[in-house]
């Protein structure tokens, strides 16, 4: 690790205390600093709150009492969760005193290269490809961030051999002053998180800050498709490396069917298993990530032939007698569902339903024209069968759950058809968590005879 001496005797304030705060913590006091730490959940039963007691750390719960700023703070650490507009942190704001988020940590003790990825859609999906093709190269991959591992508790590990590959969200960047990945990825900018942001502006710099602090030595690679971030990338001081589905381009591109890096072939897009145009676009910002990285062709070419995608985000199952099987089962509303179906050229069976929560479902109709049989469960199963039916679907079958609809759905298909959970509501009428719906799809799948 270095600089840690940075935070030696250092006052600091830790707010919230879920795994983010609880990793910075242990870190910050290893470091030799003095801290305060502070959770809104009550103190009964918080076992976070009474492990850092234990180590001789003072912790306040059950509010968040503004007495804690008279205690000469340096800095605040703050879980990526907690508004800016919460009035413990909107009076040190008032007082000149910086908050953090535990990546600006995780930044500068880090002994590993970064490279950093960060979206409004597709940051899981392209830092798992990224971990993936890198396996094998000279450094080893490290996955972090908003999946994997605590940043700063997988930086605080690390060596100069591996490579940390981290997957960050707006929240977490907004609290970054010096971060400076190696390699930087901007996917896309979508409105989202507008309560946290304010506006779709600060929204856009708030992730634009992944870059912010990167130089002529340093990598930055975003979607030369979308204009939001065209734009915000122009004050990059960082080596551009930008990627187009559309058109070619100084990066990544496609060209007579092919995937291309910088004029070198790197796959046919017809061996790429992982479906989608969106996912395309993941798929280039990893392969351009993994390449200047140390990543082999062989071993990115050996992850795209082969990944079958993340976990319930059009997951790839299997394929029996011709029909492949795709796992959506993280598709929660209707615009998932509907990027889901456009992956596809082939006749789709269709299986949605959950939680009703009052809405219709007629924006789904024009994205039901390649959908050849559907069928529905769940509270939602009558109001998307109407839906398929102002569609002009024909076949349309209703199941008890997940588990009924997956051998029904394979009895309505021929080879070549897809057989598709992209449920388009949530699980909880009928299933805990989307994970455990998705679970039991791929469970009824492997049953099939």
């Amino acid at each position: 690790m270095k600089n840690t001496e940075f935070f030696k005797g250092k006052n600091i304030l830790i707010v919230g205390l879920a795994k983010s705060g609880f990793a910075a913590a242990k870190l910050l006091h290893s470091f030799g600093a003095h801290l305060f730490v502070n959770d809104k959940s009550p103190r009964e039963g918080n076992m976070e709150a009474e492990k850092l007691e234990q180590l001789g750390i003072e912790v306040v719960c059950g509010a968040h009492p503004l007495t804690l700023l008279d205690k000469n703070l340096d800095f605040i650490v703050k879980n990526p969760g907690i508004p800016y507009q919460n009035p413990l942190l909107s009076e040190a704001i008032k007082r000149n005193i910086p908050i953090y988020t535990e990546v600006e940590i995780a930044g500068m003790i880090s002994d590993a290269p970064i490279i950093a990825i960060t979206g409004s859609n597709g940051k899981t999906t392209t830092t798992t490809l990224i971990g993936e093709m890198l396996k094998n190269s000279e450094k080893t991959p490290i996955v972090a961030g908003n999946i994997g591992t605590v940043f700063s508790e997988v930086a605080a590990e690390s060596t100069p051999d591996d490579i940390l590959v981290a997957e960050l969200s707006s929240f977490q960047l907004m609290g970054t002053e010096r971060f400076k990945p190696e390699i930087s990825v901007f996917l896309n900018l979508f409105e989202a998180h507008l309560d946290y942001h304010g506006s779709i502006d600060e929204y856009g710099k708030a992730k634009a800050k992944i870059t912010e602090n990167q130089d002529s030595a340093d990598y930055v690679i975003y979607n030369a498709d979308d204009e939001n971030v065209t734009a915000l990338m122009k004050d990059s001081r960082a080596k551009h490396i930008p990627f187009s589905v559309t058109r070619k381009c100084e990066g990544v591109y496609i060209q007579e069917d092919a995937l291309y890096f910088q004029e070198q072939k790197v796959i046919e897009l017809k061996e790429i298993v992982l479906p989608g145009k969106h996912n395309l676009s993941n798929i280039m910002a990893a392969v351009a990530a993994s390449l200047l990285a140390g990543a082999t062709k062989e071993q990115i070419r050996h992850v795209l032939t082969t990944f079958p995608g993340v976990k319930h985000r059009l997951q790839y199952v299997e394929e029996k007698n011709g029909r492949r099987f795709y796992n959506d089962s993280k598709a929660t509303n209707i615009l998932a569902t509907k990027a889901a179906l456009s992956a596809f050229q082939n006749p789709v069976i269709l299986l949605a339903g959950g939680l009703d929560r009052g809405n219709s479902f007629d924006d789904l109709i024009p994205a039901l024209k390649n959908v050849k049989a559907m069928v529905t469960f769940g509270q939602t199963a009558e109001k998307l069968a109407d839906a398929g039916k102002q569609a002009g679907i024909e076949t349309i079958k209703r199941a008890d759950n997940v588990e009924e609809a997956v051998p029904l759905a394979y009895s309505l298909s021929h080879a070549e058809d897809v057989i598709l959970l992209s449920p388009a509501c949530a699980s909880w009428d009928q299933y805990k968590t989307f994970e455990q719906r998705g679970d039991m799809f791929i469970n009824s799948v492997h049953k099939l005879k």
